[in-house]
C-alpha cells in the first residue's frame, strides 16, 4: 500500500523545481518515521501523510485542489488504502501547512503533528535555505536585496497572494518562526538545532554583504522572539 502511494507521488512531483519535489518528500518521510518511533505513533498513517502532504499544495496545484485534496484522494483510491485510514490521512492533510496555521487550522492527531513538524523542520537548516532559494529563483526573486525588508505583519492573505521579495525576506516572514510552531518533543529538539543554522547563515551573509543595518534587524528580531 505504502509503495503504491509512493510510486504515484514520485510520478506526480518528479518535475517539481520549487523545493517540493521527491527529495523533499523523502526527507520528510524519513524524519517523520524517526519522530513516529519516538512518539509511539502509527507508522503507516504517518508514512501516508508524509508522502501525500504536498500533492495538493496550492502553490503547485491551485486552490481548488488544496481545498478538495483531489490528488491525495485519487492516489489513495488507486492504492486501495482502506477508507478508515484514508479518513485519518485526509483529516490531517487539511490542516498541514504554514498558510493553514495562519488561517487557524489545528492538527489533533499525533500522526498529523509529527508530519507537520517534520515538514517544517525540512524548511530549516541548510536544506531549508536551499529550498527557499530554489523557490525564489523559480519566481524570479533574488536571494537577498538589501533595500527590501520583510513584511512584519504577515497574514494568511498576504502570505498566499505573492512570493516573498527575496529568500531572506521569506526567511524572516516564515522560516524563523517555525521553531515555535513545533507540536511534538521530537520536533522541538530537531527544530532548535536547525533554527540556529539559519541564524548563523544570516549573520555570515550580512557580514559578507557589509550590511550592518540587516545585522541589527536580525538582532532586534531575535530579541523580540525571545521576549515572546
Amino acid at each position: 500500500m505504502i509503495e503504491k502511494v509512493k510510486k504515484q507521488v514520485y510520478e506526480l512531483l518528479n518535475k517539481d523545481n520549487s523545493g517540493h519535489g521527491n527529495d523533499h518528500i523523502d526527507r520528510v518521510l524519513e524524519l517523520s518515521l524517526k519522530f513516529a518511533q519516538k512518539e509511539t505513533a502509527n507508522k503507516d498513517v504517518v508514512a501516508l501523510i508524509a508522502l501525500l502532504h504536498d500533492v495538493d499544495d496550492y502553490k503547485l496545484f491551485g486552490e481548488e485542489n488544496a481545498e478538495n485534496l483531489t490528488n491525495a484522494k485519487s492516489i489513495m483510491n488507486k492504492a486501495n488504502v482502506p477508507n478508515d485510514i484514508q479518513n485519518q490521512v485526509l483529516s490531517s492533510l487539511k490542516c498541514i501547512g504554514y498558510s493553514k496555521l495562519l488561517k487557524g487550522f489545528r492538527l489533533t492527531t499525533i500522526e498529523g503533528k509529527i508530519v507537520s513538524d517534520a515538514d517544517m523542520c525540512d524548511a530549516l537548516g541548510v536544506n531549508g535555505v536551499l529550498r527557499v532559494y530554489k523557490y525564489s529563483m523559480k519566481n524570479g526573486k533574488p536571494f537577498f536585496d538589501k533595500n527590501v525588508f520583510p513584511i512584519e505583519d504577515m497574514t494568511a492573505d498576504k502570505y498566499t497572494r505573492k512570493c516573498a521579495d527575496s529568500s531572506v525576506c521569506h526567511i524572516f516572514e516564515k522560516i524563523l518562526k517555525l521553531k515555535d510552531l513545533m507540536m511534538t518533543e521530537s520536533g522541538k529538539q530537531e527544530a532548535q538545532e536547525r533554527h540556529q543554522i539559519i541564524v548563523d547563515i544570516l549573520y555570515h551573509l550580512f557580514e559578507e554583504e557589509n550590511t550592518p543595518e540587516w545585522t541589527e534587524y536580525l538582532n532586534e528580531y531575535l530579541k523580540v522572539k525571545i521576549k515572546k
